[in-house]
């Protein structure tokens, strides 16, 4: 049995730091370029913020977003059935801000869900054959964020950027949660696409251009599914040559997370559901680096406890045995690798996590994605049975 399992971890292990050496590296370590500026002649881009009963973050996020250092772009808030008076607002601030303009979406389409109804009218009124995604309730790091978002479209090949948006810093373990699932959420998809393997971004700082918007029928593939409109869109358009990632820290975009063991659940429940429409390449790879997260800790564990059963049945000779031997050192690399490497993209990522909490991240996100696992095994077989 020690054989089997010693054997298992190895190979586990194999994979975890293969993943770290060779993928999460690449967003660890890859230069960033210094901000330049904006450009004194510039193509025009439309950022696009969807609101619904936002009132108290619009007043303190537009001046934000007309105050960005670009010398063309206008912000178009999309006012989705707003009960408290957000409408007013808007038509207050308005002529105050440079650049500002609303549209009032008052009713709720039978075919899609609000909020991609929503953005496909915005997509259709933009003024500008670009546009920059952002919450209501998210704040640009700076007045750079529009121009470095804007920047690696230099390349004609560059269709979509993928941004980075990390959560603020509150007290207790939900937060401690939230961000560290962040943060893995974001070395996942920053280094998959740096791999050539996009598969995803946040829809709280991402920019694409429209004509790439049309080209893919926008959301009509999954229109009905509840979210999506981010991650499931760039899944489906992303390729090796039409994406970039930005990672400099004046292009974030700073979020306010859940404050609720309720709120959270409901946005995971949300966001599981439409995994489950990931390319099926996609589902894989994030299977495999998942899943082996996990079972190097979970068979280490049990070979832990068996090894204490050895000794304390006096039976240590299979201590000394090299397998165990190799494979306890190759976890000690996979642990220090992980501190190491993902510690460094986190303080990259305006310190999600503080680096003397990478071992804490470690094990939480191993739990974590165990008993998702778990409960969605569970809730499939509840719905296949019926019980």
């Amino acid at each position: 049995m020690i054989t089997s399992l010693l054997a298992g971890w190895l190979g586990v292990l194999v994979i975890q730091v293969l993943c770290l050496l060779f993928l999460f590296a690449r967003t660890a370590f890859r230069p960033v370029p210094t901000p330049v500026g904006a450009p004194s002649a510039a193509q025009g881009v439309t950022v696009v913020v969807c609101a619904n009963n936002e009132h108290d973050n619009l007043l303190e996020l537009l001046p934000m977003l007309t105050a960005q250092d670009y010398p063309l772009f206008e912000v178009l808030v999309m006012d989705d059935r707003s009960t408290d008076l957000s409408d007013v607002l808007l038509e207050e601030l308005v002529p105050l801000l440079p650049n500002l303009r609303y549209i009032r979406v008052d009713v709720e389409a039978a075919h899609v869900t609000p909020k991609k109804y929503a953005l496909t009218i915005a997509m259709k009124k933009a003024t500008y054959p670009t546009v920059l995604l952002t919450d209501a309730d998210c704040r640009p790091a700076s007045d750079q964020w529009l121009a470095g978002m804007v920047a690696p479209l230099q390349s004609p090949s560059t269709e979509m950027v993928l941004g980075i948006s990390p959560y603020s810093r509150r007290p207790g373990f939900l937060n401690f949660l939230i961000r560290s699932e962040t943060l893995f959420t974001a070395v996942q998809y920053v280094s998959m696409a740096l791999a050539g393997r996009p598969y995803m971004g946040v829809g709280r700082n991402l920019l694409y251009r429209r004509d790439l918007f049309f080209r893919h029928k926008g959301f009509y593939s999954h229109m009905r599914v509840w979210g999506g409109d981010d991650d499931l869109f760039v899944n489906e358009a992303a390729t090796p040559q039409n994406v970039a990632v930005s990672l400099h820290p004046d292009t974030f975009t700073l979020s306010t997370p859940k404050e609720t063991w309720a709120d959270w659940k409901r946005q995971k429940q949300r966001h599981l559901a439409v995994g489950k429409h990931y390319k099926t390449g996609d589902k894989l790879w994030l299977g495999l680096i998942t899943g082996t997260h996990v079972l190097s800790w979970l068979l280490g564990l049990l070979v832990a406890g068996y090894v204490v059963w050895l000794i304390l049945t006096h039976q240590t000779t299979l201590l000394y045995q090299p397998l165990l031997l190799i494979t306890t050192g190759l976890f000690v690399l996979r642990f220090g690798l992980f501190w190491g490497i993902i510690g460094r993209i986190s303080h990259r990522f305006d310190q999600l996590v503080r680096w003397y909490a990478m071992p804490a991240t470690d094990l939480t996100l191993a739990v974590y994605y165990c008993l998702s696992t778990a409960r969605m095994v569970f809730t499939w077989r509840r719905k296949q049975t019926g019980w």
